[in-house]
């Protein structure tokens, strides 16, 4: 069998990150990150994750510039945005754009809805994979 893929969660909130621990366990190995810089740190470490779930506010950075820092040493990772906000905030069309977005995801949120959402990303990051193994 295979290995699981790579799945980074990121969150200052603790009971979130214990949730979506709790959720994707068992089909991902899952890292968590309690700050974008921790998670960078742990990028640096770990190496490139398929998908990466970064909550929008947290102190020192919100989720949208973690995300974006990240697109040049990992293109292929698929990016999903949780957000209290909604698609409210000022300039998110654009914003989300340039970060590389894959989709947002409103909090409170369906927990079958980000499953399936997560598991497309996972199937769209090793297609990417797939394809970039055969050039």
């Amino acid at each position: 069998m295979s290995e699981k893929p790579k799945l980074m969660v990121v969150d200052d909130e603790p009971e979130n990150l214990d949730l979506l621990y709790r959720t994707f366990r068992r089909q991902f190995q899952i890292f968590k990150a309690d700050s974008p810089f921790g998670a960078l740190e742990m990028l640096d470490r770990e190496g490139e994750m398929a998908v990466i779930i970064s909550d929008q506010l947290m102190p020192q950075m919100n989720g949208i510039d973690f995300l974006s820092s990240t697109i040049e040493r990992f293109p292929d990772t698929i990016r999903i945005l949780l957000s209290g906000l909604g698609e409210e905030m000022d300039g998110l069309a654009d914003k989300k754009k340039k970060a590389k977005i894959f989709k947002l995801i409103t909090k409170p949120c369906n927990i079958d809805e980000l499953k399936a959402v997560v598991q497309e990303a996972a199937e769209i990051y090793q297609a990417a994979k797939l394809k970039n193994d055969m050039s």
